[in-house]
């Protein structure tokens, strides 16, 4: 089947079979690879995008669900010039980070909540980021990103 989609901006058509998970398609017929596939079982949120405009897991869902979608993956945040969004940023230099794995999706996942919440709580951050699974960090330096990220995305704004 030919689904229509417009992926960072550009617009984008792919041809899948009917059972193709969206985030099959963006990483092996888009070539997108910084979505990560982890757990299969929307578990992990290793494939968070976002599809128009709000965070979902795209191992959960299929491709052709979807006609018309806008979708932004990790690789379509940073700015026209090449600077890392303020969210990833953030990650870096909280050091929200340790082997990278679940980074693409914890970042999708807060600028989703920073657009919706932009002043949220630390409990707020903590409960939002719950389908997002880390086996590094401990949160601890993700949750002091996800801060420093949204304060410099309202700054930004």
């Amino acid at each position: 089947m030919q689904v229509q989609l417009k992926v960072n901006g550009k617009p984008a058509t792919i041809d899948v079979a009917p059972n193709t998970l969206l985030v099959t398609a963006i990483r092996e017929h888009l070539r997108l690879t910084g979505t990560h596939v982890g757990c299969d079982t929307a578990q992990c949120g290793a494939c968070t995008i976002l599809l128009n405009g709000r965070a979902v897991k795209s191992c959960n869902t299929l491709a052709v669900q979807h006609p018309g979608a806008e979708i932004t993956t990790i690789e379509g945040i940073a700015a026209a010039d090449g600077a890392m969004h303020p969210m990833q940023a953030a990650f870096k230099d909280c050091h929200g980070l340790q082997c990278g794995f679940c980074t693409p999706g914890m970042v999708m996942s807060a600028i989703d909540l920073c657009k919706r919440h932009p002043n949220a709580s630390e409990a707020e951050i903590r409960e939002h980021l719950e389908g997002n699974i880390c086996r590094c960090t401990g949160y601890q330096n993700i949750v002091k990103a996800v801060q420093q990220g949204a304060a410099a995305t309202a700054a930004a704004a």
